[in-house]
């Protein structure tokens, strides 16, 4: 089945406004541009704690978007295991191995916990990724997309090999991610667009713009 079967007659182009990796400083951001859909792909805390979660969800839920969607990242603790969160808004979708349909456009997210990573779980969920995914929202990046970062140890690509492996038998229109501070950008390949909107740098300084992604049937 491809997308055209049951994308929607009225509504074949989207504008996606993406951010990543905020940590807590979400508040400084001003003048965020127009756009049909808010994504933020993970890290929207510091420290991890349930007060910065709900200072995030406050924040994000009382903007002027039609359509929010947000994913946890590796500091996002206090959300393991809460694969639902009570009293969002209807248009507001937290995804967690989950997905939601906007517009006739499928979005899917996975969050990034360290305790996934470890035993293996991270990995399934990455190979479990439905095969109708049009907006496919991680944290982390795939293996040598929008992943080049130093921490010391010599420039390389730190992206994740499983999830670069599952995207070539994806047919995706674009991929969110962010979590590599130092590698925002966004590319395209083989006609899909990747972005890492990470707003921060290495050094959590506020660097960057969130990214602006036109997308269209």
């Amino acid at each position: 089945m491809t997308r055209k079967m049951y994308l929607s007659q009225s509504f074949q182009k989207m504008k996606i406004l993406h951010l990543s990796d905020t940590h807590s400083c979400h508040c400084k951001l001003s003048s965020l541009p127009k756009a049909d859909v808010i994504v933020h792909s993970g890290d929207f805390t510091f420290s991890g704690s349930e007060e910065e979660a709900y200072d995030f969800m406050n924040w994000f839920c009382d903007l002027p978007y039609k359509h929010k969607i947000f994913i946890s990242g590796n500091h996002d603790v206090c959300m393991y295991g809460a694969n639902g969160i009570e009293g969002l808004p209807d248009n507001v979708h937290y995804l967690c191995n989950s997905s939601v349909m906007i517009e006739g456009w499928k979005f899917y997210g996975i969050p990034m916990f360290i305790e996934d990573s470890r035993n293996g779980k991270l990995e399934s969920f990455i190979r479990n990724i439905p095969a109708d995914t049009d907006i496919l929202i991680t944290h982390i990046p795939p293996k040598s997309i929008c992943d080049l970062a130093d921490y010391g140890k010599g420039l390389a690509h730190r992206g994740d090999a499983s999830l670069a492996e599952r995207l070539e038998n994806l047919k995706i229109s674009c991929h969110l991610f962010g979590h590599e501070h130092d590698a925002y950008g966004i590319t395209m390949k083989d006609g899909v667009y990747y972005s890492n909107a990470s707003v921060m740098d290495s050094k959590y300084n506020l660097k960057n713009q969130p990214v602006i992604i036109e997308i269209e049937d």
